[in-house]
């Protein structure tokens, strides 16, 4: 069952799912014959070898994949036994979930097809929210690199982010963010250096 099939349920969020080495599209298989629905966001890369130039598509996450889950019940234990599958990501306290809008935001960048890079996750800047565009509606971290603006888009659970190029005029901003989360430890201008 893909991203794209998953309703509001009681009870039910997105987890990140950390896997073996390379095993991300087995144990995306695995889900989808349990019927477990998963988001496993994938990019195109050309692969150069002695001989020959090929296309292929490889995780967006190296490591992880996402399930849409009720913790409590019997499918985490599938989730975690399956082949490929070295845990759910979270604490001593149990798996922590990613927020809807951290898994949509990555799903319509990879839907409307535009570029994007990708950056480690450093909780700095101004949260926002796209007005117009392709990608209206999304939410991220604006920051910004000399005369470009980049909206970050963060999945926190895994400490992994994209960054796609937004004008600063096309977003507006998020008020609750800053009382949702702790300023950076001085990494101000840092993300900005690696995205430019």
């Amino acid at each position: 069952m893909a991203a794209e099939e998953v309703h509001n349920n009681p009870g039910m969020a997105w987890f990140a799912v950390w896997t073996r080495s390379r095993q991300e599209k087995v144990v995306a298989a695995v889900l989808e014959s349990f019927d477990i629905p998963h988001f496993l966001p994938l990019k195109a890369e050309v692969h150069i070898w002695s001989d020959r130039k090929q296309t292929v598509t490889v995780p967006l996450f190296p490591g992880y994949l996402f399930v849409h889950l009720n913790p409590a019940k019997s499918s985490r234990l599938r989730v975690i036994s399956t082949p490929g599958v070295a845990g759910i990501v979270g604490n001593q306290s149990g798996p922590h979930p990613v927020p809807d809008y951290e898994i949509e935001g990555i799903r319509t960048v990879i839907a409307q097809k535009v570029q994007y890079s990708i950056v480690p996750s450093i909780p700095i800047g101004k949260r926002v929210r796209v007005i117009r565009g392709v990608l209206t509606g999304v939410e991220g971290v604006l920051v910004r690199s000399h005369a470009d603006s980049k909206l970050v888009l963060s999945v926190d659970a895994i400490h992994q982010s994209i960054a796609v190029s937004v004008g600063a005029i096309d977003v507006e901003p998020i008020e609750e963010y800053s009382s949702r989360r702790a300023p950076a430890n001085g990494f101000a201008g840092s993300l900005a250096q690696m995205v430019s």
